[in-house]
């Protein structure tokens, strides 16, 4: 039997777990809670000093990778000439978000989660995923981060108030891709039956929604599928296509998958349908499946001076792909010398120059002005379609 000393104890014990039941139901987790403009790293203010500390997400590895290098060679380039001709200096640091493999956005919060807890990091040029965008944006609003992507396209990132006055980029939304890829399609390609197969992911099945809708509405028959961006082979989709299909879409972010999918479609006899890929796929491995690949991509000026330079320090190759990374590096460090004008700088002020950002038609890699819309989207925003002549995709609309 108990003791009336036990069981009184016992009685108080089961008081205080109660009291802290009820306490912890009307407190709010610490971890959930964002920084304050008073109390939190969003307001917290940092020595600028000589260095100054940019966080780049990227996809340095994974299935991802042949596009991912392409941006960090263009982000470093950029580093390297401001470097070269300020007294104050970039440093990078860098978060390899995995795109496209099994654990990818897993990867891309970790890297997001790093760069807040690190008080250096005033901005972040990245990531480049519309998903890992969607996924990243707790982390890196929650810490005051603003941060800028070279290659998330998908309409609603900017669109959905979420990421207001945190996110911008340097390409344009595929509400403006949507518009050129289904306009080319229709009017230059007269394709009237087309096959969509999107890649599961938010970019992929956000472009692929767009491009079908309009299609439909120019009386174009279109079918639908999916795939998974870790599927490898693609004969059971591609045996479902229609025999009378005229065009495949794949947009898709990873290029290495997207040759697949054509070299398949050779080898099972489908070799004479016509391909079109999204700018995730304007690389080398897609352009070089043949004369019936077409793609569309970000605006740019290839006959700026820093391309030719770039080429000549990575052995002739432009790696295109990169180029609105080295303007979003460009975005971020002109917001953080301005911020640091002054010596001292906060996030919460980083992010109301990336607001203010002006960049003239010819300071812009672009080939147009870079300025921002209350959405956080590029003021203009053109889109191009390119086919593949000699392996090498030409501009063509």
């Amino acid at each position: 039997m108990r003791s009336r000393r036990a069981t009184v104890v016992a009685a108080l014990l089961a008081l205080g777990a109660a009291f802290a039941v009820v306490a912890a139901a009307y407190a709010t987790p610490n971890r959930a809670a964002a920084p304050t403009a008073q109390t939190g790293s969003d307001a917290a203010l940092v020595k600028c000093g000589k260095t100054r500390s940019i966080g780049l997400m990227a996809p340095f590895t994974g299935p991802a990778a042949s596009i991912g290098i392409n941006q960090v060679h263009w982000a470093q380039y950029y580093q390297r000439t401001y470097n070269a001709t300020h007294s104050t200096k970039i440093k990078f640091v860098n978060e390899d978000t995995m795109l496209g493999s099994a654990n990818g956005t897993a990867e891309s919060v970790k890297g997001a989660q790093a760069l807040g807890s690190n008080p250096s990091v005033l901005g972040v040029a990245g990531p480049a995923g519309s998903n890992e965008v969607k996924a990243t944006t707790g982390a890196l609003k929650g810490a005051g981060l603003g941060f800028v992507s070279g290659s998330a396209t998908n309409t609603q990132i900017t669109t959905d108030g979420t990421r207001t006055g945190y996110f911008f980029r340097t390409v344009p939304p595929d509400s403006s891709q949507s518009l050129s890829v289904s306009g080319y399609i229709t009017s230059k390609l007269k394709v009237t039956k087309v096959y969509i197969v999107d890649d599961q992911e938010a970019y992929s099945i956000g472009l692929a929604d767009e491009v079908q809708a309009q299609l439909k509405a120019k009386g174009v028959t279109v079918g639908r599928d999916g795939v998974s961006q870790q599927q490898s082979d693609f004969s059971a989709i591609i045996n479902k296509i229609p025999r009378d299909t005229e065009l495949v879409y794949l947009p898709w972010q990873l290029p290495p998958k997207g040759q697949a999918f054509g070299q398949q479609m050779k080898s099972l006899g489908r070799g004479s349908v016509k391909l079109m890929g999204s700018d995730g796929l304007f690389d080398p491995l897609f352009s070089g499946l043949g004369s019936n690949v077409y793609d569309s991509f970000f605006p740019l000026n290839p006959s700026d001076k820093r391309v030719k330079a770039f080429k000549k320090l990575h052995g002739g190759a432009s790696e295109l792909f990169g180029a609105p990374t080295y303007v979003a590096t460009q975005v971020v460090s002109g917001a953080i010398d301005r911020a640091c004008a002054n010596g001292t700088a906060s996030r919460a002020e980083v992010r109301a120059q990336l607001k203010k950002t002006k960049i003239s038609k010819k300071a812009s890699l672009l080939g147009l002005p870079v300025s921002f819309d209350s959405n956080g989207d590029m003021v203009k925003k053109p889109f191009g379609v390119y086919h593949s002549v000699n392996g090498v995709f030409v501009r063509v609309g």
